[in-house]
């Protein structure tokens, strides 16, 4: 059980109190670098120094970006690509397992609303409503996005990437899903035999929401997505990071059947537990972790975990603003810690039945 860190100077939750979380073991940490840059060895050590000295692991990294050039299959991937395996290596050196990646072009996530009234108990939550969307372009998503971040930089919607928002927009035009795929299996063949030399699992997270949005060709959403990511390079090191959330927020997705499956596969490789509330077609809120907070039956999400896949990383992801605390959207204290706890709760149950 882990919880998501994002470093000293952008994070209000300091790490001792992350440690006072029990059964709490462990971070999924990053560094913030922009994607094709190679992360610098030292600065990634003193990172891990800290954590470890903290009494925490850090045996995840979340967001090693994919940068657009080489989900575009434009001739300057094969430098970015490079920069990438040196990354990956040097992560190994650290002690790292799971490098958590996305494929998403150009966007990694999307709400409408980040600081959403939950009116039952009066905390907020992040929120999505594609009505929401209409007659708003990126750009004023962005915009809107900043004026409710509280202040923070928010991880795929960082001010210097918004910038060139619109100019690759445009070099999408034309691009097809089964495009995309092909870019994607390059990128694979040429990073995964290093996963494997190194001991580094790659494990892809599904597209934030379930559906393409703005026009933009999205792969990773349904069993069938996940299905031909695992085919375009058959290795345990092409894995998958698990989002309940992200998946889930497709109302068909089967998320114990797809844990299952997959599981059963060996490639899942880490798992964010989430709930949702939905609300209407394509409109959800984000949610306690509590089942019946929310739409999903956590117990069965967790069962499913443990049955084929019970030694993974995992962590509770995006928690509410509850008891006045103000931080990073989705990112509090007060509520993923409720999540960890309720998360290893069902655990100790399944475990003992």
């Amino acid at each position: 059980m882990t919880l998501r860190w994002y470093g000293r100077d952008t994070d209000p939750v300091p790490l001792r109190y992350i440690r006072q979380i029990p059964g709490v073991t462990g971070i999924m940490g990053l560094l913030d670098k922009p994607a094709g840059e190679d992360w610098p060895e030292e600065e990634f050590a003193a990172l891990k120094s800290e954590v470890n000295g903290a009494g925490l692991a850090l045996e995840v990294v979340e967001s090693v970006n994919v940068h657009e050039d080489i989900k575009l299959g434009l001739p300057s991937r094969d430098e970015y690509i490079a920069n990438y395996i040196s990354t990956v290596r040097m992560l190994a050196r650290q002690g790292v397992k799971v490098v958590i990646y996305n494929f998403m072009p150009v966007l990694d996530w999307l709400r409408t609303d980040l600081n959403h009234p939950i009116p039952e108990d009066g905390s907020f939550s992040m929120f999505y409503d594609e009505k929401d969307l209409k007659g708003l372009g990126p750009m004023d998503l962005a915009r809107r996005n900043r004026d409710g971040s509280g202040g923070f930089s928010l991880s795929g919607w960082e001010p210097e990437r918004m910038a060139q928002l619109e100019k690759t927009l445009a070099r999408y035009e034309g691009m097809t899903p089964d495009i995309l795929r092909v870019n994607y299996k390059y990128f694979l063949d040429a990073v995964i035999p290093v996963c494997e030399e190194c001991g580094v699992r790659l494990a892809c997270h599904p597209d934030d929401p379930a559906w393409p949005i703005f026009g933009l060709p999205r792969i990773a959403h349904s069993a069938e997505d996940l299905e031909k990511i695992v085919a375009l390079h058959d290795s345990p090191a092409n894995a998958l990071c698990l989002c309940t959330g992200s998946l889930g927020s497709e109302p068909q997705n089967d998320l114990p059947e797809i844990i299952r499956h997959f599981g059963r596969k060996n490639r899942i490789a880490a798992v964010h537990a989430r709930n949702v509330r939905f609300l209407d077609k394509r409109c959800f809120r984000e949610s306690a972790h509590l089942s019946e907070a929310g739409s999903f039956d956590m117990y069965e999400i967790m069962r499913a975990v443990h049955e084929t896949c019970p030694d993974v990383w995992i962590r509770p992801d995006h928690g509410r603003m509850i008891w006045d605390e103000k931080g990073r959207p989705g990112y509090g204290l007060y509520d993923r810690a409720l999540g960890a706890e309720y998360l290893l709760g069902l655990w100790e149950a399944i475990d003992k039945q």
